[in-house]
C-alpha cells in the first residue's frame, strides 16, 4: 500500500503533536533510580546526513520497573546538550539519584541542575572501560 505525501505529513503532525504532549507533561512517580545515556545516530535532514546524539532518561521506579522520562535529540553528547535536557527534565519535577556514564559534559551539567541529588557510575560503562584496558586472555 502506498501512501501520498500529503497523507504521511498529515499522520507525521499527529504523531509529532502527540509526542510533545507527552515530552511536556509532568513527570508522575517517584523513580528512585534514573538511567541517562546518549546514542549516536545518523540523521537525515533534508536529503542531507548528520549524527546526531539522543540523550535519553529511564527511571526505575519502587516496584522494579522502567519507565522512559524524558528523550531529546542534541547536536552531540557534550556539555551543551545535556544541560538542556537536564533543564528540560528540571521543569517537569524530577529530582533523584543519576547513574550514568563518565562523559564530562553530562556530569558537569549534572551539577548545575542536581546539585544535592546523588550520582553513580554505571558498572556497565565502568568495565566496558576496564576491560578495552586489559589484554585479552589467551
Amino acid at each position: 500500500m502506498r501512501a501520498s505525501p500529503g497523507t504521511v505529513s498529515n499522520l507525521d503532525a499527529k504523531i509529532y503533536a502527540t509526542i510533545e504532549d507527552w515530552r511536556k507533561k509532568p513527570i508522575e512517580g517517584d523513580h528512585p533510580y534514573v538511567y541517562l545515556d546518549g546514542i549516536a545516530l545518523k540523521r537525515n535532514w533534508g536529503g542531507e546526513v548528520r549524527s546526531v546524539s539522543v540523550l535519553v532518561a529511564i527511571g526505575v521506579n519502587h516496584e522494579g520497573y522502567r519507565e522512559i522520562l524524558g528523550v531529546a535529540e542534541g547536536a552531540r553528547e557534550d556539555k551543551e546538550s545535556w544541560t538542556s535536557f537536564l533543564r528540560y527534565l528540571k521543569e517537569r519535577g524530577f529530582t533523584e539519584l543519576f547513574i550514568s556514564d563518565k562523559c564530562l559534559g553530562l556530569v558537569e551539567s549534572l551539577g548545575m541542575f542536581y546539585p544535592d541529588a546523588l550520582w553513580q557510575r554505571c558498572i556497565v560503562h565502568y568495565y566496558r572501560n576496564v576491560f578495552a584496558v586489559v589484554p585479552k586472555g589467551r
